[in-house]
């Protein structure tokens, strides 16, 4: 199906990424859109892990911690990571899940405040966050003060230790200027963490040079690390020696194979890692990273915008009428990679897409979430998109009585 009215144009515009479709295995006659849950699979994460499996585990058995270079994985994993963030490479670390990595580093940040009594955060938070943040506060005696990201500037006080903002949010995509906020937060003496999760892969931000303290994010959305992907975190040189995370294990110990009784935490970030690293689920995104070998920045970002506001272009004219709004920024500088739209049978629209192989998500109440992976989606499937919707809400095909069972989208 081919809307009659699609600005062919565009299609032939220069597109220095087009190249890096090749790099993904893509289902055939599937048209995804949902990389801002979970990636799809570069075919280099495919090859070397299964060289992973038949060769290091299954041949090189334990020589391979250092034949094969797994005991500097995190580092080396987190080193790439840093590229697409704008950190030092010796700041980042990959590790554990996001979840695990927002306790260990607002527990560090609110230990490097002591004395103060609060921690604020977005009231619309993605709910996990909310609950680490939740934790943390009771663990050491502290209150949470949770409002909307538009009016945290104004929460914040001497009597803050810490305060936690997603980049780019979740469900409407909105970005949070990373250098206003942390620049705000710094004048009342408190340390910021930045959830990343929205943000790398296809946003571009600068932690050091916006003097960023701490950052997490996951590795499976646009960095396409698989499912379950290791997540990774970020914590500024200047904190690094003067924190104490929590969850001391023996990989963040500075000689972890002399089996002290006693822990010493090691030097730079590895004093972030805990337990033994997850050797596959690394191997998968350290290689899935490859990706973005040769894309610059300044191209993904301008790939993501053309994307999302070709895909708005779209919608205004031929689903407004059908009961759509759009619920992500029209202002290019302040939307993420993601669009965000509301419709009160969102949940069946979804479903029926997702019988046509268009792959989305859906988010409580009425939010249909469309996510542009700049290495891999194009302005063609953009086009799909729309004229699918609109063919669905035309031919009343989202009226089934199987959609009218919600069941749950990732």
């Amino acid at each position: 199906m081919k809307h009659l009215n699609t600005p062919i144009s565009t299609h032939a515009m220069h597109d220095p990424l087009a190249a890096m479709r090749e790099r993904f295995l893509i289902p055939e006659g599937v048209r995804y859109f949902d990389g801002n849950s979970l990636g799809m699979m570069p075919k280099a994460a495919a090859l070397q892990t299964q060289s992973v499996i038949t060769q290091e585990w299954a041949h090189g058995l334990i020589r391979s911690w250092s034949d094969a270079g797994w005991h500097t994985l995190a580092k080396r994993t987190g080193a790439k990571i840093a590229a697409l963030i704008g950190a030092a490479p010796e700041h980042v670390i990959a590790c554990d899940s996001t979840s695990i990595n927002l306790f260990k580093t607002l527990s560090s940040a609110v230990r490097l405040r002591p004395g103060r009594s609060k921690i604020v955060t977005d009231s619309d938070a993605f709910p996990t966050d909310l609950y680490i943040i939740e934790q943390v506060a009771k663990l050491f005696d502290l209150s949470v003060v949770a409002v909307p990201a538009k009016e945290m500037l104004q929460a914040l006080d001497h009597e803050v230790a810490a305060v936690v903002l997603t980049h780019v949010d979740y469900r409407s995509a909105e970005i949070y200027d990373m250098e206003i906020y942390t620049r705000a937060t710094h004048a009342v003496g408190a340390l910021i963490v930045w959830d990343l999760s929205h943000t790398a892969g296809a946003v571009p931000c600068e932690l050091d040079a916006c003097g960023a303290d701490f950052a997490i994010g996951c590795g499976y959305k646009y960095l396409n690390g698989g499912p379950g992907a290791p997540g990774y975190l970020y914590v500024a040189a200047r904190h690094i020696q003067d924190c104490e995370q929590p969850l001391a294990g023996w990989f963040g110990h500075a000689r972890p194979f002399d089996f002290t009784q006693n822990y010493a935490p090691a030097a730079g970030i590895e004093r972030f890692l805990c337990g033994t690293n997850p050797v596959v689920g690394l191997s998968l995104l350290f290689h899935a990273l490859d990706a973005f070998d040769g894309a610059a920045l300044s191209d993904l970002r301008e790939k993501s915008t053309r994307l999302t506001q070709h895909f708005i272009d779209g919608v205004e004219p031929r689903l407004a009428d059908h009961g759509f709004s759009i619920a992500s920024p029209r202002e290019a500088q302040r939307r993420g990679s993601h669009v965000s739209l509301r419709h009160p049978q969102g949940y069946a629209v979804m479903r029926e897409l997702t019988r046509r192989q268009i792959i989305g998500d859906f988010r409580m109440p009425d939010y249909m979430r469309f996510g542009f992976a700049p290495l891999y989606n194009t302005l063609q499937e953009v086009d799909e998109l729309i004229d699918a919707i609109e063919d669905i809400m035309l031919t009343g095909a989202w009226d089934k009585a199987e959609y009218r069972q919600r069941r749950d989208f990732t």
